[in-house]
C-alpha cells in the first residue's frame, strides 16, 4: 500500500505486487501484463479502440473487480506525421513521386552517402537536415525539392504535411486485430470467481441492450485462471479415481466390504476436517492470542484461503494418509477376533476394547508425527509458502479431526461383528457391493470427463455475434 500511494499518478494503474521476474512469468503464461484480462477482437482499428474503451468503462462497474485496476489498451491515439504528395503539382515542375520521396527521405530520415573506414571498423555516414529544420510542420514545409531545371521548390507547394491519429501498436492473434483489457480482482476473491462474475455481468448487459456488440467483434477472458480450470478438470477425474483405488487397496487388505467401508469412512471425517480448518483460517477470532509476546495469527500466517488447485492437491494427499489410523486399528481388531474367536456379544466387545487399548498409542504417534512434521510449513514465510500453505491446511485439519476414527472404527467393527455372527451370505453380499462401487466410480469418472467445461474457448462471444437481437 505504501508503494502504491508513493507511486500514484493520475490516469495510471499501478501493479506493485508484480515484480520483474513475476511479471515475466505472467506474460509468458497469459500474454498480458496482468494475471487476468479480456482479449478483444475486432475487424478494424477504430472499432477495436471504441469497444476497448467501452468495455473498460463497464468492467469498472463489474462486481468483484477493483475499478482502479481496469486498464484497456488505447489502440488509436498516437499522432502520425503524414506527407501527402500532390501529383498534379509535382507534374507541373516535371517531378515524379520518387524524386520527392527521395528528397523527403534524405532531409527527414537521412541518407547514407558514404562509409568511413577506421582499421577493421566500418561506420556509415548519414546526411540529413538538422533537427531545428525538420522538427515541426512549418519547418518541413520549407524543405526544398529540386525541380528538373534546378529550381528549388518548397515542399509545402507540392505536398500537404499534416498529423493523423493512428494506432499506437497493432497487435494480432489468430489473424484478428486484438486489444487487451486487463483487470484485477477484489481482495479475498478467487480468480475464477472474479472472471465468472465479470462474464455474467457483461452477458446481462448485452441481454438488457446496454452493451451493443458490433458485427465481427468478439472477446474472451484469458489469464492464469485458465490453468486452474484445466487443473480442476483433471482433478475431477483424478479425485474419484484416487478414492476408488484407495477403496480397492483396503478391500484387498481386509477382504470384506464392511471392514473396508469402516476404514474408508475416515476419509469422509478427514475431508470435513480439512474444510473446517480452511474456514477457521479465514476467521479473525481464530487463535487470536499471544504466547511469550508472539501473536499466534502472525506466527501461523493466518489469512483467508480460497479453494484452488493447491488446496485440492492437499486433499488428495490427505486421502492417502487419513486411513492410516483406521488400518492400524481395524487390522489388530481382526487379529484379536481370529485369536479369541468370540462367540457372544460380551466376548466381541471385550476383544474390541482390548484391541483398541493396544493400538491407541500407535495411532496417536502416527497422527502426532504427521502434524508435527507440518508445523514448519505452517509457520514458513519464505518463497513458496503461498503455495505450500494451501496444500498443508487440508492435511492438518483432516488429520486433527481424524482422531475421531480412534473411536468410530472400534465401535463400527464391533457392531458389524455382532451382526455377522448369523450372516451366512456375507461374502456374496460383499461381492455385489464391491461390483456396485466399481460401477459407480467408473460412471462418475466418465460423467465428470464429459461434463467438464473447456478451459480455453477460442470464441466465447461467437453466440453474441450470431444473435441478431443483440445488434439492434
Amino acid at each position: 500500500d505504501e508503494i502504491r500511494d508513493a507511486a500514484h499518478m493520475t490516469g495510471t494503474t499501478s501493479a506493485p505486487k508484480l515484480q520483474p521476474i513475476e511479471t515475466r512469468l505472467v506474460m509468458l503464461q497469459t500474454g498480458m501484463r496482468a494475471p487476468m484480462g479480456i482479449k478483444l477482437r475486432a475487424p478494424d482499428l477504430e472499432t477495436l479502440d471504441r469497444m476497448a474503451v467501452e468495455l473498460e468503462s463497464h468492467m469498472r462497474q463489474a462486481p468483484g473487480i477493483r475499478a482502479d485496476t481496469v486498464n484497456a489498451d488505447r489502440v488509436v491515439g498516437k499522432p502520425y506525421l503524414e506527407i501527402a504528395i500532390d501529383r498534379e503539382a509535382i507534374s507541373r515542375y516535371g517531378l515524379n513521386i520518387m524524386d520527392v520521396q527521395r528528397t523527403i527521405g534524405a532531409a527527414v530520415g537521412g541518407m547514407t552517402v558514404t562509409t568511413t573506414v577506421e582499421g577493421r571498423e566500418r561506420y556509415p555516414v548519414r546526411v540529413r537536415y538538422p533537427r531545428e529544420l525538420r522538427g515541426d510542420i512549418e519547418s518541413l514545409e520549407r524543405v526544398l525539392v529540386a525541380a528538373m531545371d534546378g529550381t528549388q521548390i518548397p515542399l509545402g507547394d507540392v505536398a500537404e504535411v499534416r498529423y493523423e491519429r493512428g494506432p499506437q501498436m497493432i497487435r494480432g492473434e489468430d489473424t484478428f486485430l486484438t486489444a487487451y483489457i486487463t483487470f484485477g480482482g477484489a481482495a479475498g476473491m478467487a480468480e475464477v470467481d472474479v472472471v465468472e462474475g465479470a462474464q455474467d455481468y457483461l452477458a446481462a448487459m448485452i441481454d438488457r441492450g446496454e452493451l451493443v456488440v458490433p458485427p465481427g467483434v468478439s472477446w474472451r477472458f484469458a489469464g492464469s485462471y485458465e490453468h486452474q480450470l484445466r487443473a480442476m478438470a483433471t482433478l475431477r477425474v483424478v479425485l474419484p479415481l484416487a478414492l476408488g483405488i484407495i477403496f480397492l487397496i483396503l478391500y484387498f487388505q481386509f477382504k470384506t466390504v464392511g471392514t473396508t467401508l469402516v476404514v474408508f469412512s475416515g476419509i469422509a471425517v478427514a475431508w470435513s476436517g480439512g474444510f473446517v480448518m480452511l474456514y477457521l483460517y479465514g476467521q479473525d477470532w481464530f487463535i487470536d492470542f499471544s504466547v511469550f509476546g508472539v501473536n499466534m495469527r502472525d506466527l501461523f500466517n493466518l489469512y483467508a484461503i480460497n479453494l484452488s488447485v493447491a488446496v485440492w492437491v492437499g486433499f488428495l494427499a490427505l486421502f492417502g494418509i487419513a486411513v492410516d489410523d483406521g488400518v492400524v486399528m481395524a487390522t489388530y481388531i481382526g487379529q484379536r477376533f481370529e485369536a479369541d474367536k468370540p462367540q457372544t456379544r460380551d466376548e466381541i466387545r471385550a476383544s474390541v476394547i482390548e484391541a483398541g487399548l493396544r493400538r491407541i498409542r500407535p495411532c496417536l504417534m502416527t497422527s502426532a508425527t504427521t502434524l508435527l512434521a507440518l508445523l514448519p510449513v505452517l509457520t514458513s514465510t519464505g518463497r513458496g509458502s503461498d503455495l505450500l500453505m494451501p496444500m498443508t491446511l487440508p492435511v492438518v485439519g483432516g488429520m486433527t479431526l481424524a482422531i475421531v476414527t480412534w473411536f468410530t472404527v472400534p465401535v463400527l467393527a464391533c457392531a458389524m461383528k455382532e451382526r455377522r455372527m448369523s450372516d451366512a451370505s456375507r461374502r456374496r453380499f460383499d461381492l455385489v457391493v464391491i461390483v456396485f462401487v466399481l460401477i459407480v466410480v467408473a460412471a462418475a469418472a466418465l460423467t465428470l470427463t464429459h461434463d467438464t467445461e473447456p478451459a480455453f474457448d477460442p470464441e466465447p462471444a461467437a453466440a453474441v455475434e450470431e444473435d441478431p437481437h443483440r445488434h439492434h
